[in-house]
């Protein structure tokens, strides 16, 4: 049976303390659906660029998010511009046992790695199929062989008393569960290849089951992308401790509680930016001149091609829009000509300032 080895530190706990609080903000507050959708969109992007930037794709976080949105570019290896898609198609599936009581099985997992790497680079990675010859994770700058994971016979069975753990942890935080399991799956490395990106996305998927998809808000690749030398050094710990995960526990956790405290501070400018609009409602704005004014709230100021930006305008409308702000009191104009810009009104800004102080 497997029996992950651990200690709830008290680092642990006052991080789980946090993420449960912004949980339970997520859950209290009421956010438009427009706006979570834009957000949900943001973290998509950001997570599949940076899962996948991990095992070492070459595309920019601009370019990631040309191709998600649709984009055909010139000039880009064609199997790193498969794995960031296929990586987004991964996590639609995930996201279709949101709060599902269905089980975590082997055909699950076998999916999700299929999805992940189907097509690409000659499809060496048999998608779906678990790895029938030895595998290693080596060091890409010094090609030395950091850990040998076991032999392809023992995968099956290794596998089967997995699964049938992550199905038997009602008693365990299912963050505890989302962070043991990723470490557990890459420990195994099942597959050929993929190993990596099919273990972030089976630590989303159990977060997803259990409620805690803080409504798809996080992107947790994008902590370790950011430090993929702490990211590496943490999971190796644990098979220099004898097995025992504490360490990459605090990692995970701390991870997590990043994104928590990122997702809480645009929640607030998000309240904040609509009861400003809100005090401002018997102005009559139109919908651009409300994008701009949520823009302002959170930027210092904006001109003319940004303002194009944001609301999809073209420069005559943008200018007309700026231009109403103006003369209604809400914006101030700094400057002449094409060195134009605009920032809120001192008196907007007292107004946010005391919503401020009461958030």
């Amino acid at each position: 049976m497997f029996k992950p080895q651990f200690t709830i530190t008290t680092k642990i706990n006052k991080s789980l303390v946090e993420i449960e609080r912004v949980r339970g903000f997520l859950d209290a507050v009421k956010l438009k659906d427009e706006w979570i959708a834009d957000m949900q969109g943001k973290a998509l992007i950001l997570e599949s660029h940076h899962s996948t930037h991990i095992e070492g794709t070459a595309l920019s976080l601009e370019q990631a998010k040309s191709i998600l949105e649709g984009g055909k570019l010139k000039g880009i290896n064609r199997d790193d511009e498969k794995e960031l898609l296929n990586y987004k198609k991964a996590m639609d599936f995930i996201s279709r046992y949101l709060g599902k009581d269905d089980p975590i099985t082997e055909g699950i997992v076998r999916e999700l790695h299929k999805i992940t790497v189907k097509g690409v680079r000659g499809e060496k990675a048999d998608p779906g199929n678990y790895r029938k010859i030895q595998n290693y994770v080596v060091n890409s700058r010094t090609h030395e062989i950091i850990y040998t994971p076991p032999s392809p016979l023992d995968v099956s069975h290794l596998m089967r008393e997995f699964v049938k753990w992550i199905n038997s942890t009602e008693d365990t935080s299912p963050i505890l569960v989302a962070g043991i399991s990723q470490f557990q799956f890459v420990h195994i490395h099942p597959f050929i290849d993929g190993n990596g990106r099919t273990a972030r996305l089976l630590s989303t998927l159990i977060l997803y089951k259990t409620g805690y998809d803080f409504k798809r808000l996080f992107t947790i690749s994008e902590y370790y992308d950011k430090n993929k030398p702490a990211y590496y050094k943490s999971i190796q710990s644990v098979r220099e401790n004898n097995m025992d995960m504490t360490v990459w526990l605090e990692y995970f956790i701390d991870g997590l509680k990043s994104q928590m405290a990122e997702i809480y501070e645009k929640g607030k400018k998000i309240i904040i930016a609509d009861k400003t609009v809100k005090l401002l409602e018997d102005l009559r704005l139109n919908m651009r001149q409300e994008k701009i004014i949520r823009y302002l709230v959170n930027n210092e100021q904006i001109d003319n091609a940004q303002c194009q930006k944001i609301c999809n305008s073209i420069k005559r409308t943008a200018t007309r829009d700026l231009t109403g702000l103006v003369e209604k009191g809400i914006l101030k104009r700094i400057g002449e000509k094409k060195g134009a810009y605009y920032i809120l009104s001192s008196e907007v800004i007292g107004k946010i300032r005391d919503i401020k102080g009461h958030c």
